[in-house]
């Protein structure tokens, strides 16, 4: 009996496989494989991706902390700035004050210098006027007023 089940068996093989039903079942069970491993493919990918988005992810994070920090400090500057403006302000009008006294300062000095310069050179003037005219008046040629000789001698 054994024997008839096993030639029943190789028979209705042998029909299935005449009748093609076989061979889409094969084709159909390496389709299933197929996607099976296409699929485990994907996942696999999206497995070795996963470290690179969660790196990606952090990054952008971290990027935008930054941004955030940079706009903070921004701000903190305006306030500082804001802050310290009247002082400024006033630093500015007592360094313009200093300046136009140190200003006024250098044309007096430059004032004086110039009297200075011009008493000397009328000092020196009147020395080398008083020479000559003693140079004159030794050599005979002098001026025949004396009351301009007097004038000259007080000098």
């Amino acid at each position: 009996m054994n024997k008839l089940l096993e030639y029943g068996r190789k028979a209705w093989f042998i029909v299935r496989v005449m009748s093609g039903y076989e061979e889409r079942r094969i084709r159909a069970y390496r389709l299933h494989l197929q996607d099976k491993i296409r699929k485990a493919q994907a996942k696999r990918e999206e497995v070795k991706k996963l470290p690179e988005q969660v790196i990606l992810s952090e990054v952008r994070r971290m990027v935008e902390e930054m941004q955030g920090l940079n706009r903070l400090l921004e701000e903190t500057e305006a306030k500082i700035e804001e802050h310290f403006k009247p002082i400024d302000e006033a630093a500015n009008r007592i360094i313009n004050l200093q300046m136009e006294k140190e200003e006024r300062r250098m044309k007096e000095m430059m004032k004086i210098a110039h009297e200075q310069a011009m008493m000397q050179r009328e000092a020196t003037m009147r020395s080398i006027k008083s020479s000559n005219q003693q140079e004159i008046n030794r050599s005979g040629l002098g001026s025949e007023d004396p009351a301009q000789q007097a004038q000259e001698q007080k000098k």
